[in-house]
């Protein structure tokens, strides 16, 4: 058997063991999910995991973030199909999608080369780390439905609650220990104001460095209408703290900018129908999708873990 098929065996035990049912039509996450605009927040939520230093070293060390604006536009596209994968595909894709992930990960393990933060010159850092992988997802489910709110529409709080419990099926898929990840804004908001109290945000050299290559690959100019506005958004929403960690300028100027941009957008969403709207895999619902009414049943909380530093 080789790696991907262990992977893929393991993660389809751990997803059966768990007792949870993926989202279906209906959900939360399919609401958010499937609007194409929804990926502005990406940036931000890049921009904040680079934040973390050992998050950045892995990056830096194992990944092709400053490679050119078309290998920049193909890790796009692959992440995008990857999300698209895990959140509207088959449970079987989910899955495969979910053993090729933790087989890149995998690959990904070094140590810290100079202090940042609380983390020691050394510190080691994995991407299987439960921790480190908690703190990617955070940013995510904090920075998804902040921009959807910004260019779509507004949340209820029972639906900004429902994203965080649907978003816990992450933990069986890479590999979590269950209960580790916010299964409600309360417990996100927390943990996202905890993190960066605690020392263990530090912008490190290679944080700018792919923070840059994030925004501002070469000759980003030729797709200035697709990047200007995704710069804007990703810097505005930033804490003002980790903003001005990473050097950005953000002046009255920059903040008009942002108000012109996001109406527009807002309004373009609007009067598009939604076959532009929408990502396509998500009009078509898999075979096996649940009903609206039980997409989602949550994991025991069971070995739930404190909120603590990632390092």
């Amino acid at each position: 058997m080789n790696a991907f098929e262990r992977h893929r065996g393991q993660t389809r035990e751990r997803l059966r063991a768990a007792g949870v049912t993926r989202s279906g039509p209906g959900s939360v996450s399919w609401k958010i999910n499937r609007e194409i605009i929804v990926i502005a927040a990406w940036g931000r939520a890049i921009l904040l995991q680079l934040a973390h230093p050992l998050v950045a070293a892995g990056i830096d060390a194992h990944s092709s973030f400053r490679g050119s604006l078309v290998a920049s536009i193909r890790r796009l596209w692959s992440t995008i199909g990857a999300m698209l994968s895990l959140t509207f595909g088959e449970d079987e894709e989910a899955i495969a999608v979910a053993a090729r992930i933790n087989l890149i990960h995998d690959r990904v393990s070094g140590r810290l080369d100079a202090p940042a933060g609380v983390c020691p010159a050394g510190a080691t850092y994995s991407a299987h780390d439960a921790d480190l992988l908690r703190w990617v997802h955070a940013t995510l489910i904090d920075s998804i439905p902040l921009t959807y709110e910004l260019l779509v529409g507004p949340l209820t709080p029972a639906e900004r609650e429902r994203y965080c419990a649907e978003a816990a099926i992450m933990e069986p898929l890479l590999d979590i220990p269950a209960g580790l990840l916010p299964r409600n804004t309360t417990e996100l908001d927390a943990y996202m104001r905890h993190i960066p109290g605690s020392g263990t945000i530090a912008i490190t050299r290679s944080s700018r460095r792919l923070a840059q290559a994030v925004l501002f690959p070469p000759r980003w100019r030729l797709l200035w209408p697709a990047f200007r506005p995704v710069q804007l958004i990703t810097i505005g929403l930033l804490p003002e703290a980790i903003r001005q960690a990473y050097g950005f300028e953000w002046n009255e100027r920059e903040a008009r900018a942002l108000v012109r941009w996001t109406r527009a957008l807002k309004f373009l969403h609007r009067v598009m129908p939604a076959c532009v709207r929408h990502w396509p895999s998500s009009r078509k619902p898999p075979h096996n999708s649940p009903s609206p009414e039980s997409h989602v049943r949550l994991i025991p909380r069971e070995n739930t873990r404190g909120v603590e530093t990632s390092s």
